[in-house]
């Protein structure tokens, strides 16, 4: 039994990918100056040249390597490991991607934010000072 993996079906990927960017071939086909047919041609092809294959990818909006690299199983587990549906409609799963809450407390940003302000501000005011004794320590001077 050989070990030897099965290389990547580019066309295959290059497919996948069109579908889930919501892309018909006819606008694929398109967007790189060839016909509908040769999409299709291209995604039914295990191997594609380079130079239409960076075309595609920058189409579709991701990297050649992406392409070359594709995998459904990373999608789902991608998919899996963002959303979790708890009950057995969808609606918490829509919900649930449009109610991203951050890893971190948007207010302690903000705060943040504005003491390093002050800081500043309290710098600048400073310099301004020092900068107004000198002027007044020149004009005695005079």
């Amino acid at each position: 039994m050989s070990t030897a993996t099965k290389p990547k079906h580019i066309g295959r990927n290059i497919s996948r990918i069109r579908e889930l960017r919501g892309m018909k071939q006819e606008a694929l086909a398109f967007s790189i100056g060839i016909s509908q047919q040769s999409v299709s041609n291209i995604e039914a092809s295990e191997t594609i040249d380079e130079e239409k294959l960076q075309a595609i990818a920058e189409v579709l909006g991701v990297s050649a390597e992406a392409i070359k690299n594709y995998s459904d199983e990373a999608i789902f587990n991608i998919i899996s490991n963002t959303f979790h549906n708890t009950s057995t409609d969808n609606s918490t799963l829509i919900a649930s991607s449009m109610n991203y809450q951050p890893t971190f407390n948007p207010l302690d940003k903000l705060m943040a934010a504005v003491e390093e302000n002050k800081k500043l501000y309290e710098r600048l005011l400073q310099s301004e000072k020092e900068k107004n004794e000198y002027l007044e320590k020149l004009l005695k001077e005079k």
